[in-house]
């Protein structure tokens, strides 16, 4: 009987299991989505969803994707509300 070699390191057969990233933390379970309507700034948007308008930039951080000016917004985008 013949013995099989141990495979070299680095060969695909000795790499572990590739694992999959960590979700992003805007993309979690428990993201909501905001679709922007007429009149909406990030500030309305963030009052209405955490009741404080200062934390916009959180609302900005997460969809950075998407804009690339808080001040920016379009009526239709669907934004992440982490």
């Amino acid at each position: 009987m013949e013995e099989k070699n141990p495979p070299a390191w680095g060969s695909p057969e000795s790499d572990p299991p590739a694992q999959e990233p960590p979700a992003a933390p805007a993309d979690s379970a428990y993201t909501q989505w905001y679709e922007v309507k007429s009149g909406d700034t990030l500030w309305k948007i963030a009052k209405e969803a955490y009741g404080d308008g200062s934390l916009y930039p959180e609302i900005f951080k997460a969809n950075q994707d998407i804009l690339s000016d808080p001040d920016k917004i379009k009526v239709g985008q669907k934004l992440r509300i982490p």
